[in-house]
């Protein structure tokens, strides 16, 4: 498993991951037409206060890892292709990606029901954020979320 700069040839791989039903369903999160995905990825990959990475397993693209400001949090976030699942290339993904990334504390939103997520997160040393959750306000679309923390 390795990190690497995102490559224009990557994009069709992350855009199938998003667009899996199970997979969206799973991370609570709704996939983008190709034009939005297409629109985002041009975004993000120009903002330099985004730290973004394809995630490689066994030679292919496996999913992308990244980080962003959010009013006064640094977030993270990753997306694991289906078929990369129950690998620990999540976890491998996520702690090469801390360690390169020395900014904190790091915050990560996870849907309550995404346990696959949750572990990976506790695997790598980030703790419920109970008072950031206490100050976040219900989100508009219902999906129940838990804030996640890695303060060193």
């Amino acid at each position: 498993m390795r990190l690497r700069a995102v490559e224009d040839d990557d994009l069709d791989v992350l855009f199938a991951h998003q667009a899996d039903p199970e997979a969206a369903e799973m991370a609570a999160f709704p996939p983008r037409d190709r034009a939005r995905f297409d629109a985002h990825w041009a975004r993000i990959r120009h903002d330099d206060t985004v730290i973004l990475r394809t995630i490689e397993a066994d030679g292919v693209v496996a999913g992308n890892i990244c980080s962003w400001p959010d009013g006064d949090l640094r977030l993270v976030g990753y997306w694991i292709g289906r078929e990369h699942w129950g690998r620990a290339v999540a976890t491998q993904a996520l702690r090469q990606f801390v360690d390169e990334v020395p900014l904190r504390p790091l915050h990560a939103h996870v849907a309550t029901r995404n346990t696959g997520s949750i572990r990976v997160l506790e695997k790598c040393g980030f703790h419920r954020d109970h008072a950031q959750e206490a100050r976040t306000p219900a989100p508009a679309d219902g999906i129940e979320e838990y804030i996640y923390v890695l303060a060193e």
